[in-house]
This record gives C-alpha cells, sequence and structure tokens, in this order.
C-alpha cells in the first residue's frame, strides 16, 4: 500500500520528537515544555511533565499534526479511548482509524500498536467493550527485515519518561509476534 501524505506527515512527526527528545527526560525543561504544547495544541488542560502520563497525548498530538481531525480520531488522554472509537469505527466498517487483531491484520508504516502496560493482560475483546483501562500505543515508523527476520519501529512517548523508539518483532508472516509480558491487544490500522 502506497505512503499517504498523512501517513508521511504522521511517521516525519513522530520521527521528529524522537530525535529532539530522546536524549531528554520529562523533567528536563526543554521536552516538558514540549509536552505542555502537546497538551495545549489538542485543547486539553496540562498540569505536569512528571505527574501525569503523556503518551497517549503525544500519539494524538502526532496525528493532529499529520492532519487528522477530531470527527477521524478520538484525541485522549487516555489509550483506551481512541482505541475503544477505532474498533467502533471497525465493526461498522467506517472511519480512517481501525483496530484490527493481532491475529487478523499485518501491520503497516503509520499505524499505531496498542499494548497492555503495568502487567495488564487486556485484549481485543476487552478493549471493545471498555473506555477506561491502563494501556499504552505507539507510531509504526519503519517496517523491515534484518538476520533476526521481520520487524517494525515504533516511536512513542512517555516510554521510560521520554519520546523512545522500541522494535516489535514480527512472524515470517508479517503479524506481530505476542509477548507474555504487557501483551499487544490491537492495530489501529490507518486508512488517511
Amino acid at each position: 500500500m502506497a505512503i499517504t501524505p498523512f501517513t508521511k506527515k504522521l511517521v516525519e512527526t513522530a520521527q521528529q520528537q524522537y530525535q529532539l527528545y530522546k536524549s531528554m527526560d520529562e523533567a528536563d525543561e526543554k521536552l516538558c515544555k514540549q509536552i505542555r504544547k502537546y497538551y495545549t495544541d489538542l485543547g486539553f488542560t496540562f498540569t505536569s511533565c512528571v505527574d501525569e502520563p503523556w503518551s497517549a497525548v503525544f500519539i494524538s498530538w502526532c496525528v493532529l499534526k499529520g492532519g487528522a481531525n477530531a470527527t477521524e480520531f478520538k484525541f485522549s488522554v487516555a489509550h483506551s479511548k481512541f482505541v475503544y472509537k477505532a474498533i467502533q469505527n471497525a465493526t461498522q466498517a467506517a472511519g480512517v482509524f481501525r483496530a484490527r487483531k493481532l491475529n487478523e491484520y499485518k501491520p503497516k508504516i503509520g499505524d499505531i500498536i496498542h499494548n497492555n502496560r503495568g502487567n495488564s493482560t487486556f485484549d481485543y475483546e476487552y478493549a471493545k467493550n471498555h473506555e477506561s483501562y491502563q494501556s499504552h500505543s505507539a507510531i509504526v515508523v519503519e517496517v523491515g527485515e534484518d538476520s533476526g527476520g521481520r520487524y517494525l519501529l515504533t516511536v512513542g512517548g512517555n516510554e521510560s519518561d521520554s519520546v523512545r523508539m522500541k522494535e516489535i518483532r514480527l512472524d515470517k508472516n508479517g503479524f506481530i509476534k505476542q509477548r507474555s509480558i504487557n501483551p499487544y491487544i490491537s492495530i489501529i490500522e490507518t486508512l488517511k
């Protein structure tokens, strides 16, 4: 599938944030100022760089800067809120952000990988029926293959108190390899 102008801008935005802030902690003045910008650009109330989780705000801000609007994406301070909306979209075959099951969809650049955090074990069915639970997500910025097989790279906010890049291994068919600790919940397919 060709990379759309939205996907290109979304990925460039996430990678730029990673390059600018990867060596900083959320308590550092420069990154803290940017975290405040994530909140205020979205119209959210900012309270603290270190006392409030900002990872969902980071994803929402990158999606906004990519060119999506509030009708298309449920901007939120909680990952579960925009995933819930994306699952509704998938169920109704509507919208440009649709949450897919791990065993039914191969992630691509510009998608959003959604996973548990805090040793939770929520699954797709739970996410389909609940708008509020602890979770995390990150934006796919690269899909490739190396000597270890297929992989993807994601960029996320509030990962070890900064903007970080992580590797996720894929199976030989291109599906995400599930993990036992903080398992993956869904993949938000980006159709914009």
